[in-house]
Parts: structure tokens; C-alpha cells; sequence
């Protein structure tokens, strides 16, 4: 009898801060289930596995890639071609890989400019002038070789064909598990879809009754000016929460925590760009009609960039900052 073989899976990590490997982990014991369905041939975050050893496979012998982070150095541009090439199917995995994430906001700024802060004019060099690092440097065993430092931070599906997409910063255990079950069942549905809710998040959140019918503030509030009311919708206490024009499916786990919804799971299937969808939003639920009002109202929301676009600003129509000559 011939042994059936396992589903091939590989895990890679590019520019994001290592909370969708978590993710992976807090499956707790269900790891343990994952582990004995699949073969996991690719997670050097976690085992000793080399480059080498992806590039030794045939192409598409992989079934699927969990990609997580956006691309930002020619590394990772690197990888995730070649995850391409040697997978049937390629998930962005997590918010960064899905839009740009918070690494997508250094597009405000280029290589030349972040350069010349951290290593020339940051306080922490203390008037000291700190040297750029170089690509390559020889020592008496050979070259030593760092990556590029692109001058643009991209999403996944901006450098390679992408198969699907699981949201969140990180995403939730359960949508992990539930995208593997349903790659092992071949549940799969359209290519290019999201694997979350397909509803904004309100619809989910157990605060949306209480939310008015005509919403109209009067006032907006920073988190830390107000003491929250976890039994009525942050909205109508005039906290700014993106709920309204966010995905659902991560249960509002933060406003369960009384924190408003800042969107890492981005916007719903007809919506184009995340950003302009939340200040168009806004818009419509300011009861203001002097410019002072409106001003002082704005002073709410110092970072506009940083609140509508934290993690989809090398996704939207903005892509980047670009100097006006």
C-alpha cells in the first residue's frame, strides 16, 4: 500500500516585526494537528532549514507558502520569487504582506532620507556621524554581501502573483487554521480572495447595537482622553474606531479590549482604497459647520497618514510620498 504523501508547506518572513510567526504558534495544541497533516519543508524561522534546500525542489512542489511582511529589501524580493516558482499556491499572510503593513509608511520617506537620519542626525548618535552600511565588504575569508535596501516598500502581490490572502496584524489563530483546512479539503474559493469576513467589522461587534442610527459627533476623542464605556460603541463616545470600513473576522478582539479598530485587516471586497474610504467616513459623521470646529476636531488626529493608511499605504493610490518638482 503506497503511503499517501503530505501536503507540502513553507513559512518565510520578510519586513514585519515577527507577529504572524506568533500567530502560528498560538494555535496551542492545534499546531500539533497542523504538524501531522502537513510537511512543513520551509520555516527557518522556527527549524533549520537553507536556502539551499527550497531551491533544490522541483517547481510547484510546494502546495502552499505562508509569506509574511512586506518587501522591502532585495532579499526578500528574492524569496519570495522564488516561493513563486516552487509553490502551487502563494498566501500574503498577515497585514503586511497584504497591503504594506507598518513598514509600508516608511514610503513617506526614501532610502536617501531614512538613511541620512539613522545614521547621520538621529539624537541617539549623539553628534557623532555614524557610517552607512555597504553592500559588499571583502575580509581575508571572502565577500560579505548585505541585501538592497529598496527605495519603495512594496506588498506581496506588487512583486508576485498571489493566491490568497489572510488579513490581520497578526492574523487569528482560527483564520490560520481554518485557510489550512481548507487547502487540505481543496475548499478553495475564487483566486484573489480574502479569507476572512466579507462584511465591514461592525456587523460582528457585540457594541454595533448600541451604535446610534444617525451617528453625528460633536467632538472626537483620543483613547487616552476619554475612559471608555465597554458596553457602548466607541464611536458614539466619539473615539474614532475604522470598524465601519473594515473587514471583519477577527471577532473585534481590540475593541473587545477597549480599543478602537485601527483596520489591519483592510477594507471590504468593493472598496479600492482603505484610506480614503476611512476619511470619507469621518466626513460624514462630523456635525461641524464652523472651520474652527472642524479645526480643533483634526487636532484629534495628528497622524491622518499614520490612522487611515498605517497598514495600506503601498497598497492605495497613494503608494508613496514623491517630491513635486
Amino acid at each position: 500500500m503506497t503511503k499517501k504523501t503530505k501536503p507540502k508547506v513553507a513559512f518565510y518572513w520578510c519586513a514585519s516585526c515577527g507577529g504572524c510567526e506568533e500567530a502560528v504558534v498560538d494555535l496551542g495544541e492545534a499546531v500539533l494537528d497542523v504538524v501531522n497533516a502537513v510537511d512543513i519543508v520551509f520555516w527557518p524561522v522556527a527549524l533549520d532549514f537553507k536556502v539551499s534546500d527550497v531551491e533544490s525542489m522541483p517547481d510547484g512542489s510546494i502546495t502552499v507558502s505562508f509569506i509574511n511582511g512586506a518587501i522591502r529589501l532585495s532579499e526578500q524580493e528574492e524569496m519570495a520569487k522564488l516561493l513563486r516558482r516552487k509553490s502551487r499556491f502563494v498566501i500574503a499572510f498577515g497585514s503586511c504582506s497584504h497591503m504594506g503593513g507598518v513598514p509600508g509608511l516608511a514610503n513617506l520617506w526614501d532610502k536617501e532620507s531614512i538613511f541620512r537620519y539613522y545614521y547621520h542626525e538621529a539624537p541617539s548618535l549623539q553628534g557623532k556621524d555614524g557610517g552607512e552600511p555597504v553592500m559588499r565588504v571583502k575580509v581575508p575569508e571572502g565577500t560579505l554581501e548585505l541585501p538592497a535596501f529598496w527605495d519603495t516598500v512594496k506588498a506581496l502581490d506588487q512583486v508576485i502573483d498571489v493566491d490568497y490572502y489572510v488579513p490581520g496584524c497578526p492574523p487569528t489563530p482560527q483564520l490560520l487554521a481554518n485557510a489550512v483546512q481548507a487547502l487540505l479539503a481543496g475548499n478553495l474559493p475564487p483566486k484573489g480572495s480574502v479569507l476572512a469576513g466579507t462584511r465591514a467589522l461592525c456587523h460582528e461587534c457585540e457594541l454595533n447595537s448600541t451604535k446610534p442610527e444617525k451617528l453625528l459627533l460633536k467632538d472626537l476623542k483620543r483613547v487616552h482622553e476619554v475612559r471608555i464605556d465597554s458596553a457602548k460603541c466607541l464611536l458614539a463616545q466619539g473615539v474614532l474606531c475604522l470598524g465601519p470600513v473594515t473587514r471583519g473576522g477577527c471577532d473585534a478582539l481590540c475593541v473587545r479590549g477597549n480599543m478602537p479598530c485601527t483596520g489591519c485587516f483592510g477594507p471590504t471586497d468593493e472598496v479600492r482604497d482603505y484610506g480614503a474610504k476611512g476619511l470619507s467616513y469621518l466626513s460624514s459623521i462630523i456635525d461641524f459647520n464652523e472651520e474652527k470646529d472642524i479645526v480643533r476636531a483634526m487636532e484629534k488626529v495628528p497622524d491622518p497618514v499614520g490612522v487611515f493608511y498605517r497598514y495600506s499605504l503601498p497598497h492605495s493610490s497613494l503608494r508613496r510620498k514623491r517630491e513635486v518638482k
